[in-house]
């Protein structure tokens, strides 16, 4: 068996510091090397304990997580995951926190007992584990503001999809496009709870308009539409054009919004007029839809392994023969215009 985890939690709460400790030492895997009340002392375990990870509160008193985590990612960058209340306050500081580079999150339990601190133990191990094993780099150069697309030059649209590493990203991209910009359709692997505040905040940064996606409504120039967190994604076509299909069921490669379900759909009813883009994330969620988007003449990019926070996602999809170009983050934007404003081209070849 290879070393433990080393993981350190910071908490104001000395119930939440003793439920994670607990649950961390009866795991095989995990050392629990340190905790903290608030940022203060957490500033001094760190240095002293050096700990792969760390959990971090969202709301404690003196410094608040927020400031706390820009401090480590300026000073001693290190994975970290939330721990946020089930509050609307809670859901959009959790957000920032993800913009800010936090790998994920997990929300509160209400108890110590019974079948919601289960779920909520199994959830916080799985991702420390995933976070354990990103490799964070220097600070990414941000894209450059995309130009104007011409009014009426595509009727494409573009599919994203992401996970680990996708919500700092995906700001990024919308940032810096036009408006007008070709309908964009997303998944990013995210609590349900969380993803109003995502794209609430998404819509503020971004010159398009950014909604959690309903059935029935239409997919339009300049609008971005992002999957529920429960339930999946997929896009119809009918005489005026695409809409959106909000589908319950089982989770499709692992998920629930399934990045495979939009893919496939866009796959199937807009073929050849249509964008795939494959961002930073952990497993292969998006590794055959993207593979049947380029089969079906659509053209693809994966974001390379020197960009991503975790090369998961982007690497099974490229592996599946459904990316058509990799590159960094930074020319993303460009490239997802180009496309979607080019002349169709015969399968494969965008």
């Amino acid at each position: 068996m290879g070393k433990p985890i080393r993981v350190a939690i910071v908490d104001d709460s000395a119930l939440m510091r003793r439920m994670l400790t607990e649950a961390l030492a009866a795991e095989p895997g995990f050392e629990v090397v340190g905790h903290a009340a608030d940022p203060f002392e957490a500033r001094e375990m760190i240095k002293r304990a050096n700990p792969d990870v760390l959990t971090l509160d969202v709301e404690m008193p003196r410094m608040d997580g927020l400031t706390f985590l820009e401090k480590i990612m300026t000073l001693r960058p290190m994975p970290v995951v939330m721990v946020s209340t089930l509050t609307r306050e809670g859901a959009d500081a959790t957000v920032r926190a993800l913009e800010l580079g936090a790998i994920d999150c997990v929300a509160k339990p209400n108890g110590a007992e019974g079948e919601r601190f289960v779920d909520f133990r199994d959830e916080l191990i799985g991702k420390l584990k995933v976070a354990a094993n990103v490799r964070l780099g220097p600070p990414r150069a941000k894209p450059a503001k995309a130009k104007p697309v011409p009014r009426g030059a595509t009727s494409r649209l573009i599919a994203l999809g992401a996970s680990t590493g996708g919500v700092e990203r995906i700001r990024d991209i919308l940032e810096v496009l036009p408006e007008g910009s070709p309908p964009i359709l997303i998944v990013q692997h995210m609590g349900a709870f969380y993803l109003p505040s995502f794209a609430a905040r998404l819509d503020r940064q971004s010159a398009l308009t950014v909604k959690i996606a309903e059935s029935g409504m239409r997919v339009t120039a300049g609008e971005v539409l992002i999957a529920p967190g429960d339930r999946h994604l997929a896009v119809r076509k009918d005489a005026f054009g695409y809409s959106c299909e909000i589908v319950d069921g089982p989770p499709v490669s692992g998920h629930r919004a399934s990045v495979d379900v939009l893919f496939n759909s866009v796959a199937e009813v807009a073929g050849a007029n249509a964008v795939g883009v494959i961002l930073s994330g952990m497993g292969r969620d998006g590794a055959s839809g993207m593979a049947a988007m380029r089969a079906a003449g659509a053209w693809t990019i994966g974001e390379n392994e020197q960009s991503c926070v975790v090369y998961g996602m982007p690497r099974m999809a490229k592996l599946a023969g459904g990316v058509a170009v990799e590159m960094a983050l930074g020319q993303i934007p460009a490239e997802m215009l180009r496309a979607a404003a080019a002349p169709v081209a015969p399968h494969g070849k965008g």
